[in-house]
Order: structure tokens, then sequence, then C-alpha cells
């Protein structure tokens, strides 16, 4: 990965989004989608005459060094999750539409490159795609591990998060579907093969929705990410494979029992792996991913169930340890 060529494509990108934001004066993210939708589009778009002549020359110029560089897909998506990033921290935005670590979407993917088979389709589904990164992570990944017939499907209830996903995919020539809506509600897309999601925290306000649901709580509220996971159970294709990252205490939690019995009618519980501690800085935040497989095909419960922690990400060689006591155990236990 040529490191250079990204860090001159985001000072560059950086420069566009001062531009408009000063021109515009919009938010920093707003002023992210405007760039990569004009760096896609190949022309300024001006509205209520701005940006000026001047800066729409200046831009212009800006966009032309960016494609110069000839970025490959991958550098593309690392370029804009460093914008992103800084947008976290100039808009403050919300913990639960926060970019998820890239070491989370490597660790997915490789979880899934023995599962699924490099010369049928998959699609693969994100139930909270929000910036797709995510998504884009895994599915590069996978790309470049051999898989070439992968379809992509993402949904979220943010307009704004959305748009920049689409922009994303469209810089990156990455063909995928998106859908606005509440991901709670009856779904549009099609069965997939695999549904991953870094699900959002907290409580579902609808309750009258929520309680079409085996997980609802019988009083109050009810969490947004156990009506998620059913919700995943629902989607998948029979010995599909659901792959979430949780709060790593999530089975402490109240209405845990009601989640583990819809688990155990739909499908099985296949594995449970902490993220590594030094990927957090708050304790509180730590994430573990959740491995699920629906009922039917091949499927059945593994015997031993996955369930361990990675090492530290300072240790190479013992995670690469670790991740291949995963392909064995995978080998030995999820057939599809």
């Amino acid at each position: 990965m040529n490191i250079g060529k990204i860090e001159q494509g985001l000072k560059l990108f950086l420069k566009s989004i001062d531009i408009l934001q000063q021109a515009l004066d919009s938010s920093f993210i707003d002023a992210v989608i405007e760039s990569g939708d004009n760096l896609n589009d190949g022309k300024i778009l001006v509205e209520n005459g701005q940006p000026s002549q001047s800066k729409q020359i200046e831009l212009t110029a800006i966009y032309d060094e960016i494609s110069q560089l000839n970025l490959k897909r991958e550098q593309k998506r690392q370029l804009l999750q460093f914008a992103l990033l800084k947008a976290e921290q100039v808009d403050k935005i919300q913990t639960n539409h926060q970019l998820t670590p890239d070491v989370s979407g490597i660790l997915i993917s490789s979880l899934l490159q023995n599962f699924l088979n490099k010369s049928q389709p998959s699609l693969i589904l994100d139930l909270a795609v929000g910036t797709g990164n995510l998504l884009f992570t895994v599915a590069n990944n996978l790309e470049k591990a051999g898989f070439k017939k992968l379809e992509l499907s993402g949904i979220d209830n943010d307009d704004t998060l959305l748009a920049v996903a689409s922009m994303s995919a469209h810089w990156q020539k990455t063909a995928v579907e998106l859908f606005h809506q509440d991901a709670v509600e009856p779904l549009v897309t099609r069965k997939a093969d695999v549904v991953i999601s870094d699900l959002p925290v907290g409580y579902y306000p609808l309750d009258k929705r929520a309680a079409n649901f085996v997980v609802h709580a019988a009083k109050g509220h009810s969490f947004t990410h156990f009506l998620l996971i059913e919700q995943a159970m629902l989607q998948l294709k029979p010995g599909g494979l659901g792959v979430f990252l949780i709060p790593k205490d999530v089975f402490k939690t109240t209405q845990s029992n009601q989640l583990l019995s819809m688990i155990q009618e739909n499908g099985y519980f296949q594995g449970l792996l902490n993220l590594p501690s030094d990927l957090f800085t708050d304790e509180k935040a730590q994430k573990a991913i959740l491995l699920l497989q629906k009922k039917g095909k091949q499927a059945h419960q593994a015997e031993p169930v996955l369930i361990g922690e990675f090492p530290s990400v300072k240790e190479h060689q013992e995670v690469a340890d670790f991740i291949q006591q995963i392909k064995q155990w995978q080998k030995e236990n999820l057939d599809y």
C-alpha cells in the first residue's frame, strides 16, 4: 500500500473540503459529500453562485491532481476514511454513527473467506451500513482474496450517511444497493448469504413495531441491537451466516435470555470473539464479534462453540496464529 499517495490525496481532498465549507457554510460531513460528488461527476456543482468562479478553478485543479494519483479502490476507501474520521471530530458525530475500525472489517473478511464459495455469487447485507466503511472494507479484502462474485447491499435510516456511502461506492467503482429505511421495518432487500453489521446500541423508540419481534421488551423500550439481530436471522438464506459487532458484555444485560432463545429457535450460536482490548480507549466501549448461523442446508451446531479473545493487534504473529486456529475450527464446523 502506497501510504504516500494516500497522504497526498488526503491533503488535497481536505483542502477541497475546506474551500467548500467556507463557500457553502456547510458542516464538514456535507462538504465531504459535496467534494466527493464533484470528484465523481468531473464538474463542480454551483448553487446560488457558490462556490465562486475563482474557487471553481481552484477546486478543478485539486480534483485533477487527485485523479492523477491513480488511487486504487482500497486506497480511495482509506482516504475517505481518514476524511470521515476528521468529520467525527469536527461535527461531533454521535457514537452510533462513528466509523467501524478497519481491524474489525479485516477480521470479519477473514472469517468469511473460509465460509463463502469463490465460484458462487454471494450477497452480503449490512443492516446498519452508515458510510459503508465496514461493508467496503470487507468487500475489498474478499476481492483481494479472489472473491469476484460478491453482491453488496446496505440499509440505513440516515440519509446523510447513505449519501456518503453512495459517493464512496461511486468513487471506488463498487456496485452496491443502498436502501433508505428503518432496518427494523419489513425489509425490501433480497435474502442474504451473509449479514454483517456494527450494530447501533441503544433503545428502539417504536414499541408497537418492536412488539412484532421475539426479543421485544415486556415493558418499556426494546434494545435496537437485539431487534436487528433477529431481523438479520430472518433475512438470511438457510445456512447463511450473521457476523455482528456487539458490546462485549451484551449477554450480561437484561433481555439476553430472550435473545438466546430467539437464536436457538432460528439458528445456531456458533461463536463469540472479543476484539483486542487495545482497540478501545474506554473499557465500556469494548466490542466482540458474534457469529450466528441460520438453520437449514448443511448448517449444524458447532462443537465446540468458538469462544476466545483476539491477541493485541501489536502481536502480529499471535494474531496470525489465532486466525489459523479459527480457520481450522471453521473447516470442521461451518458448512453452507
